[in-house]
């Protein structure tokens, strides 16, 4: 909101309003992935869940809708991940293999099948902190399969 001096000349000041619509905006941050990783990229999103999704979803679009043949997988995605979602923002739903963890499964090992058995072009995870163990075991996981491994840390 801009706010007009008493001559009527826009004041550049934004108001209290202005400053908490840009405290609540989503950010995204690229995690330090060394170089000798490089099946592996990463994404951090911070923010309110809404814009998390608002954010993640052209991501999403973009991967779904690629002219290679193979899939996109998701493995073990957030509970405001739905199928409902998925088919609102616009995915190629023909083409997305969604993986939900069953009771005790281990979504890092459900990521490293995907990626290994070589038939998704990408296999997005939902792995919060890992470590360089965790990354090199994606990253070798995805070279076996030819594949590229997306994980996604959320802060939402």
């Amino acid at each position: 909101m801009m706010q007009y001096s008493h001559r009527g000349e826009l004041n550049p000041t934004p108001s209290l309003f202005d400053s908490l619509i840009a405290f609540t905006q989503p950010t995204i941050e690229r995690a330090p992935v060394p170089a000798h990783f490089p099946h592996l990229s990463e994404l951090s999103l911070n923010g309110r869940t809404e814009h998390c999704q608002w954010l993640l979803a052209p991501v999403l679009r973009d991967l779904s809708t690629s002219l290679q043949e193979r899939w996109l997988t998701l493995v073990a995605p957030p509970k405001h991940i739905t199928h409902t979602w998925l088919k609102e923002i616009g995915l190629n739903r023909e083409r997305i293999i969604l993986l939900h963890r069953v009771e005790q499964q281990d979504a890092m090992a459900l990521a490293c099948r995907a990626l290994s058995a070589g038939r998704s072009h990408t296999v997005v995870s939902w792995l919060n902190l890992i470590d360089n163990r965790a990354r090199q075991q994606l990253d070798h996981a995805a070279a076996r399969g030819r594949s590229q491994s997306l994980n996604i840390q959320l802060s939402c």
